[in-house]
């Protein structure tokens, strides 16, 4: 079809909704969609009435939203010179899941890496903030990236988690029907993901073999879309430990790092400036997420548009987790959230029960607050997949915003206009599945770019291994004392939800990639992850953290620069009795450690 024709089209259907308020361009493979609209959600619904399918045509959002002014990027508060005049081989923008494994997967080649984020920590956003299914990609129509890359990357985990000693369940996923008659049909869907989509394990089950795999699912589902290939894993933990690894075998990581210019010439980038100095790389790759379409824009090489989408997801105490021993949603005619594929129930891999996401349209990037009417809506729903379940058992909530772009599909591509660029973007759902496999050809291309203008040569040295801080948690007795016995501050229980020791924290401390705050120890080895949510030993982990650093407790943040635990001392301690953080006295239980503020383990040999 010929642009002009198509535009006309395009023009007529929008007229027909919105009348002279929105226009649209066609600019060689882009659609510009341009105007102004006082509603986000008809905004998104205009450029979404723009998509055509057809390879490489992305469309554009120009359309101005009256009355708002779009809230600015949060930036960190670090201004120095560390950075100024380095000249990386390559520069990853992005220390989500996507930048992680392609700046692990680039370490196989002797290259100078380096990876910034702007946060304090990996995976802070999308890749922090979702329900760490690994899909098998059921759901997803042959033909584009992402069935593409899930199949392939769903595929790798088995190795991966092995590799990275990250805990990986494959306890399958489970999609309830409650109609009788859909049966043949599905039968028929099943057969085209086997053949078709090379998704081989999808299967149906019956309705008394559902009852005997989950037995408190919905006793009215008549049968159900087996796939024993999904998955669960720890998504912040997975991108930790990506993040480490890389680190290990030689990548440069540096957070708390803004981009906020480039300076391009001749279609080339010629520098990048951030808050750190000016950074001079041979090549850019852009994972950077919601924010991916701005790296685009100062590169001069925008080409597609962002629509962030939130999604709120509860977490029940361990004491629910016997709802569910895999992945289970509902599936009907009238209960289906649009562009949301985590809307369901989830084992996590630390035995919790994992309750949503559901999807809304929204223009802040970084508005992770939660409303209660999102929790309400998706426990609404879910209950149609477990009559058990109970907002009683939350013991957290979370919201994160995927960065999706209005054809709902991944751009994986070299850069359009700018030539040492390579864009890594719209990864939303399933992108924590698809980035091992994003990761493998991203880094392809990067090396084949390299290769214009220098020799690549692989990295003998390169090691898959990574080891994580040993768990206690999961010790046999007798593999405690002898880890006790080494190490003896594995025999001092800060957390005590969790079971989780004072050795485990100085271990994360010294890990690869160190972040010394407490929700950075929080992700990497889970004390306050339990019922209390560090109610009890957030004082603690805040103290073991100001004594390692040797600064003063008022220093330690919980998070980033502004997240401000204390200002100070208010009360001086008591010289008699126990007192704990804050100057509370102590009720300790028989058998601690009065002296220290903290439980031994009961009956370790030391």
């Amino acid at each position: 079809m010929k642009a002009e024709v198509l535009e006309e089209r395009l023009q007529k259907r929008l007229c027909k909704r919105f009348g002279p308020a929105v226009r649209v361009r066609i600019e060689g493979r882009i659609i510009r969609v341009y105007g102004h609209l006082s509603r986000w959600e008809d905004i998104v619904a205009a450029c979404s009435m723009c998509v055509v399918k057809k390879p490489g045509m992305h469309v554009v959002n120009d359309i101005v939203l009256d009355g708002v002014t779009m809230p600015k990027m949060r930036v960190p508060k670090a201004q120095d010179q560390t950075l100024e005049g380095a000249r990386p081989d390559v520069l990853i923008i992005g220390g989500g899941i996507s930048g992680v494994t392609i700046a692990r997967e680039l370490t196989r080649w002797k290259l100078d890496i380096l990876l910034v984020d702007k946060e304090a920590d990996f995976a802070m956003q999308a890749s922090g903030r979702n329900d760490g299914e690994v899909h098998p990609g059921v759901d997803l129509n042959k033909g584009s990236l992402k069935q593409k890359y899930v199949v392939r990357g769903n595929r790798m985990f088995d190795r991966i988690c092995k590799e990275l000693d990250v805990p990986f369940d494959r306890c399958g996923q489970y999609v309830g029907f409650t109609s009788r008659f859909l049966y043949p049909i599905m039968m028929a869907y099943a057969w085209q993901r086997k053949y078709i989509c090379g998704v081989r394990d999808t299967q149906i089950l019956s309705q008394k073999e559902l009852r005997q795999r989950e037995p408190e699912l919905n006793p009215e589902f008549k049968f159900a879309m087996f796939n024993p290939s999904a998955g669960c894993v720890c998504p912040y933990g997975l991108t930790i430990a990506y993040g480490e690894n890389a680190a290990a075998n030689g990548a440069k990581i540096s957070l708390n790092t803004a981009v906020f210019d480039m300076d391009v010439k001749n279609g080339k980038i010629q520098s990048v400036h951030t808050n750190r100095g000016r950074i001079y790389p041979k090549l850019i790759i852009n994972a950077a997420g919601v924010f991916s379409e701005d790296i685009a824009a100062m590169a001069g090489d925008r080409f597609f548009s962002i629509h962030p989408r939130k999604g709120t997801n509860s977490i029940l105490d361990k004491k629910a987790g016997h709802i569910v021993k895999g992945i289970a949603s509902i599936k009907t005619l009238t209960h289906n959230a649009a562009h949301t594929k985590g809307g369901g129930l989830l084992h996590t891999v630390h035995d919790n029960v994992l309750v949503g996401p559901n999807a809304i349209e929204t223009y802040e990037k970084e508005n992770f607050a939660t409303e209660q009417e999102s929790i309400d809506r998706v426990f609404e729903k879910q209950k149609l997949t477990a009559a058990g379940l109970s907002q009683q058992d939350i013991i957290t909530y979370f919201t994160g915003v995927r960065p999706a772009t209005f054809e709902e599909d991944f751009i994986i591509e070299k850069g359009r206009k700018t030539h040492n660029l390579i864009h890594c973007a719209g990864i939303q759902s399933p992108g924590l599945t698809t980035a091992p496999a994003v990761a493998v050809d991203v880094a392809r291309m990067a090396v084949s770019e390299l290769r214009k203008t220098q020799k690549v040569y692989q990295n003998k040295r390169f090691n898959p291994i990574r080891r994580g801080v040993p768990v206690l948690r999961e010790m046999s007795k007798e593999e405690r004392n002898r880890r006790i016995q080494s190490n003896p501050d594995y025999g001092v229980i800060v957390c005590r939800c969790e079971e989780i020791s004072k050795g485990e924290i100085l271990d994360a401390l010294n890990s690869p990639v160190p972040v010394p705050t407490v929700d950075g120890i929080k992700k990497r080895v889970r004390p306050g992850m339990g019922r209390c949510q560090g109610g009890f030993c957030m004082p603690l982990v805040t103290q073991i953290i100001s004594e390692y650093m040797h600064k003063p407790v008022e220093n330690v943040r919980k998070a980033g620069a502004d997240s401000v635990i204390s200002y100070g001392e208010t009360k001086h301690p008591v010289e008699e009795g126990n007192v704990q953080p804050g100057g509370q006295a102590a009720d300790y239980p028989e058998g601690t450690d009065r002296e220290n503020g903290t439980d031994k383990v009961k009956g370790a040999e030391q």
